[in-house]
């Protein structure tokens, strides 16, 4: 009986973490709809079928990309330059993953394989400040797998609207693009390190932009994450 209610409140405590996880991230969320929208109208005007337009979302889950590689195939870029461009634009991934892995390596395989595709610009910033206690794999499920979902649901109804409603990328739904990251920068910015990185990364982008710089975006990064490093070497990191 002990063991059974064990179990029982075992299971009670999974699935409030889970469902904790799910309404912290209904924010980004809500925010990532018309980006979604954007997505998978875009995805049926370069001429891909139905099918293909949601298994972009449903397997690459990368809304950047996912914009990005529609727009190269539209201009009849090649298979190797996509790959290419894609690998690029997610790269940042690839930070993420190592920040967290000391709060993902000690997980067994199938949720690491499961966390890892899940993990996204809005669950780093949802997940990625907690300390490994702080850290829950439940939590970090329900909050991943929700936006999967949403975003994915979000897709569909741009797949739908785009295969009805003329030039629906015209509409200003890109915007959402930067009003989804404006919604997970802000909130970190709690040091003048980062303050520093996010202020000169905004700044390059937009002169880099105004002269027409195509790898504007890159540069930004690069100076952002240099100014940010210099600033707290001479800072410690005080806020």
């Amino acid at each position: 009986m002990d063991t059974m209610t064990i179990h029982h409140d075992g299971e009670q405590s999974r699935t409030h973490l889970f469902w904790q996880g799910t309404v912290a991230m209904i924010p980004l969320s809500v925010a990532v709809i018309p980006w979604g929208l954007l997505a998978g109208s875009f995805a049926i005007e370069s001429g891909l079928t139905v099918v293909e337009s949601q298994a972009l979302s449903a397997i690459l889950f990368a809304g950047s990309a996912q914009l990005v590689a529609t727009g190269m195939f539209k201009a009849g870029a090649t298979l190797a330059t996509m790959l290419l461009a894609v690998f690029f634009i997610t790269s940042r991934h690839l930070l993420y993953s190592v920040s967290m892995r000391d709060k993902i390596a000690p997980l067994p395989l199938k949720w690491r394989l499961t966390l890892g595709f899940l993990l996204t610009d809005e669950l780093f910033a949802i997940c990625g400040q907690q300390s490994e206690k702080q850290f829950n794999r439940w939590y970090a499920l329900g909050a991943g797998l929700s936006f999967y979902l949403c975003w994915n649901l979000a897709t569909l109804a741009g797949i739908v609207a785009g295969s009805y409603i003329p030039a629906l990328n015209e509409l200003g739904l890109e915007f959402a693009v930067a009003a989804t990251f404006i919604a997970i920068v802000i909130p970190n910015i709690k040091s003048s390190p980062v303050l520093v990185a996010v202020v000169v990364s905004m700044v390059v982008s937009v002169l880099c932009y105004a002269q027409g710089i195509e790898s504007g975006l890159m540069i930004a990064s690069v100076a952002g994450m240099l100014s940010g490093y210099l600033t707290e070497s001479v800072t410690g990191g005080q806020q």
